[in-house]
C-alpha cells in the first residue's frame, strides 16, 4: 500500500495560516462578536485539538477557516492559498483541492457504497472513475475496512461509518482537515480507534488537522491545544 502514490500532491510547510480573524452576527439592533482577533497556525502533519464551551464560536471558526462564512476581517491561507480573497466559486475550488471535512454524523450518501463515498471528492475534483476508485480502495484498506468497499452505509457500523468519513476527508491528500466532534456519536472504544486512525495517517500524509471537541481524551496524544473563549484563542 502506498498512499503517498494514491492521489499526486504534496505537503506544504504550513496547511493553515490564518491571522486577525474577526466574526460578529448582528441579533437585532445588538451586534454579537463571535471571533475577536484570532490568529492560527498549523503545520503539515500537526495535529491540533479546539476546546471551548457550547457557544464559545468553534463551529463559527470552522466554518470560516473552511469559506463556507465570511470574516468580517483577517486572512486565511490555507496551503498557501487566501480563502478570504477568493470569490464563491473560488473558495469552492480551494475547499475542493485543500480541505477534507469529518463530523459528528458522517454524512456519507446511503445510496452509494463505502468505495464510491470515500471516490466522491476526487469525482467531484474531475478525476477519472477508475483513479478515483483506486484510490478509495487504497484509502478504505488504510482505515481497515478492505474488506467493505462494496457495503452500503446503512450495511456499516458505526464505527464503520465513520472510518469511511475518515476515509473519505484523506483521500484527496489535503492540507488540512477540520474535524467537528468527530467522536461525538462513537463509544469510548471506537472513539480511540478513530482518533488513532487520524492521527496516524494525517502526520504520514503530512496532512494538518484541526478537531474542536469537547471531550478531554480527544485532547490526548495532540500536539497542542488551543482554547476559544471570549472570542479570543490561546494555547
Amino acid at each position: 500500500m502506498n498512499l503517498k502514490n494514491a492521489v499526486d500532491g504534496g505537503p506544504s510547510q504550513a496547511a493553515l495560516d490564518a491571522s486577525g480573524l474577526a466574526k460578529a452576527y448582528v441579533q437585532g439592533q445588538t451586534r454579537v462578536p463571535v471571533l475577536e482577533h484570532v490568529d492560527l497556525r498549523i503545520r503539515a502533519g500537526e495535529l491540533v485539538a479546539m476546546v471551548g464551551r457550547s457557544g464559545s464560536g468553534k463551529s463559527t471558526l470552522l466554518h470560516v477557516l473552511a469559506g463556507l462564512d465570511e470574516a468580517d476581517k483577517g486572512r486565511v491561507l490555507i496551503r498557501g492559498e487566501d480563502m478570504t480573497a477568493a470569490d464563491v466559486n473560488g473558495r469552492a475550488a480551494i475547499r475542493n483541492r485543500n480541505l477534507g471535512f469529518v463530523y459528528q454524523m458522517h454524512h456519507l450518501l446511503p445510496e452509494f457504497t463505502a468505495e464510491e463515498n470515500v471516490a466522491m471528492p476526487l469525482r467531484l475534483g474531475g478525476q477519472p472513475a477508475s483513479v478515483a476508485g483506486s484510490a478509495a480502495q487504497v484509502m478504505l484498506e488504510a482505515v481497515g475496512l478492505a474488506h467493505r468497499t462494496t457495503h452500503r452505509p446503512a450495511e456499516l457500523s458505526g464505527g464503520e461509518r465513520q472510518r469511511v468519513a475518515v476515509a473519505r476527508a484523506l483521500v484527496a491528500r489535503p492540507a488540512l482537515i477540520l474535524a467537528d466532534e468527530p467522536t461525538g456519536n462513537l463509544d469510548r472504544d471506537n472513539a480511540a480507534h478513530v482518533l488513532e486512525l487520524m492521527r496516524n495517517l494525517c502526520r504520514e500524509q503530512g496532512i494538518g488537522i484541526l478537531i474542536a471537541t469537547h471531550d478531554s481524551a480527544v485532547t490526548q496524544g495532540v500536539d497542542r491545544v488551543v482554547s476559544l473563549e471570549g472570542g479570543r484563542l490561546s494555547g
